[in-house]
């Protein structure tokens, strides 16, 4: 197998020998899979630094809701929620920090307070300054996908051939980030499940992840509680969906994914190490 590796900061992760699992923090007091549970400054700490002794390999902090239907927040009172947290969370625990924002204001902050991957969920469409400042500061960086905006993204979104389509941004994305000065080394792409996307496409997405892979990078995947997990299984309770997202990790890992982001952490480590030991011994 050809080594994979992803640079994040001083750090360099052999993602073709061992998947990485991103706990997801949400700092915000609408998030559709936790209902405002780690809004409170020290509950995120708290959760933070369990998840890293859970076993997350990083931790990805984000102050703006992104679920469908969801309102913009101010730059300003995005970098209230996050800032506290990321400089707090750097002192106490040792794995990589990401902020999950579209917002150049608020990405050059949580580096200064000790981010070192951003996480974009408009793939540096939403903000022009987003590519130059991850060259600067030699940050890694996470292109994903999604039609319209968290508040349209989910009012019947179309598409010719998901699959091409969303390969095909990657592309573009991938050469205007090294046209920027981006590390190609420290890009990553998720092709952004549940975002801007039917119950058919996010399992087409799932089933031919490979053919999305852009100059062999890492690809993120993020299916833990999202709706269409719901739809599978004809349940709409939130914690019905724990054992398919970790089904998930295992098949997605077999299948060529490579970062995980999940609220789950001890459960999809678990699956994760499992699943390779496997994987290794079947060659």
């Amino acid at each position: 197998m050809r080594k994979r590796i992803w640079k994040v900061g001083e750090r360099v992760f052999n993602v073709s020998r061992q998947g990485l699992i991103m706990g997801v923090l949400n700092v915000t007091p609408d998030s559709f899979s936790d209902g405002g549970k780690f809004f409170e400054l020290e509950k995120a700490i708290e959760q933070g630094v369990k998840m890293a002794a859970e076993g997350a390999d990083m931790i990805d902090v984000g102050g703006e809701s992104t679920r469908p239907g969801a309102e913009p927040v101010a730059a300003g009172e995005e970098l209230r929620r996050v800032i506290p947290v990321i400089e707090k969370l750097k002192a106490k625990i040792d794995v990589p920090i990401s902020i999950d924002t579209s917002k150049t204001e608020v990405a050059h902050a949580a580096i200064e307070a000790g981010a070192s991957i951003v996480n974009d969920i408009t793939g540096a469409r939403g903000d022009h300054g987003m590519l130059p400042l991850i060259a600067e500061t030699k940050s890694a960086f996470i292109i994903m996908h999604m039609q319209g905006t968290p508040r349209t993204m989910q009012n019947r979104p179309q598409y010719e051939d998901v699959v091409s389509e969303v390969a095909n941004f990657f592309r573009q994305q991938y050469a205007r980030a090294i046209e920027c000065s981006v590390d190609p080394m420290a890009i990553a792409f998720d092709p952004g499940i549940g975002f801007g996307k039917t119950l058919e496409h996010n399992l087409e997405l799932l089933a031919q992840l490979e053919r999305l892979r852009a100059d062999d990078r890492p690809l993120v995947v993020g299916v833990s509680r999202k709706s269409f997990l719901a739809k599978l299984i004809d349940s709409p309770e939130i914690e019905e969906r724990l054992g398919p997202a970790v089904a998930l990790t295992s098949v997605l890992r077999a299948r060529g994914a490579d970062v995980f982001r999940v609220h789950d952490v001890k459960e999809n480590v678990s699956a994760l190490r499992v699943t390779e030991a496997i994987l290794r011994r079947a060659g």
